[in-house]
């Protein structure tokens, strides 16, 4: 299998809504609060309003729900839905205490987005799979998405 790099996503976050600790973990939900999307054959913005609802479990892993959307310079709107997985290691938290960001590599974070639009300049996303590979700041992620 072949993977290959397509485009980078930054999602800028306002602090986190604390849910609370259900009977699957504890949930926090994270508001997107805007963004870009920036690649070979995409650049754009992403749209407040989006969000993750992450659920932190006891074995030191976040599980990833995020629902966002992109307009892209041209006028596209694209939804955007991706699970995923971030290991909530030392440098994870060493990061977003101190205001920094973590490397790619510095934790397992891994996420499979799937996308949909209706603009055929872009059905190309509707046709493809997807998996990225992420980092963490205070305010923000930013993810690297390959093709496959």
């Amino acid at each position: 299998m072949h993977f290959e790099y397509e485009f980078a996503v930054v999602g800028n976050l306002k602090a986190p809504l604390d849910i609370g600790a259900g009977p699957f973990g504890v949930r926090r939900y994270y508001e997107v609060a805007g963004g870009s999307i920036e690649g070979k054959r995409i650049k754009g913005k992403v749209l407040t309003g989006g969000g993750d609802w992450l659920l932190v479990g006891g074995d030191g892993f976040a599980r990833l729900d995020v629902r966002v959307q992109f307009l892209t310079e041209d006028g596209a709107a694209i939804y955007a839905y991706y699970p995923g997985l971030l290991e909530l290691n030392q440098k994870v938290g060493q990061a977003l205490a101190s205001g920094g960001q973590t490397d790619y590599g510095d934790q397992y974070f891994r996420v499979t987005p799937r996308f949909e639009t209706g603009d055929q300049r872009y059905a190309w996303l509707n046709q493809t799979l997807f998996a990225a590979e992420g980092r963490v700041g205070a305010g923000m992620v930013e993810y690297r998405v390959y093709r496959f």
